[in-house]
């Protein structure tokens, strides 16, 4: 069975990095998702799709995973560079580019 262990990035809805700081094991789909006739909605029988865990490092989900005996796939996030900015920047003397309104 294959997992995928992550740390999720943040969403657009927040500006800070809530959430953002634990590991995330989820299973790969092993079904297709198929639409019911009816009413159009989506279904899958992979009931281990609703499944998340969330570890707080990456070790602790990948000895989980091995632990059970599980493949995994460790997906290691991108650095943040963070610039610190200041509103008076725009204001400044020697800036490159025109201020305009």
């Amino acid at each position: 069975m294959q997992v995928r262990i992550y740390q999720p990035s943040k969403t657009a809805m927040q500006s800070g990095r809530a959430n953002t700081q634990r590991w995330v094991l989820e299973f790969e789909p092993e079904a297709a998702r198929q639409v019911e006739p009816l009413m159009g909605w989506t279904s899958s029988r992979d009931t281990k799709g609703q499944v998340r865990l969330r570890f707080d490092s990456s070790e602790e989900a990948v000895a989980f995973a091995r632990s059970h005996g599980f493949m995994y796939t460790l997906e290691t996030p991108q650095e943040k560079v963070f610039r610190p900015k200041a509103y008076a920047d725009n204001f400044r003397s020697d800036r490159l580019g025109r201020w305009t309104h």
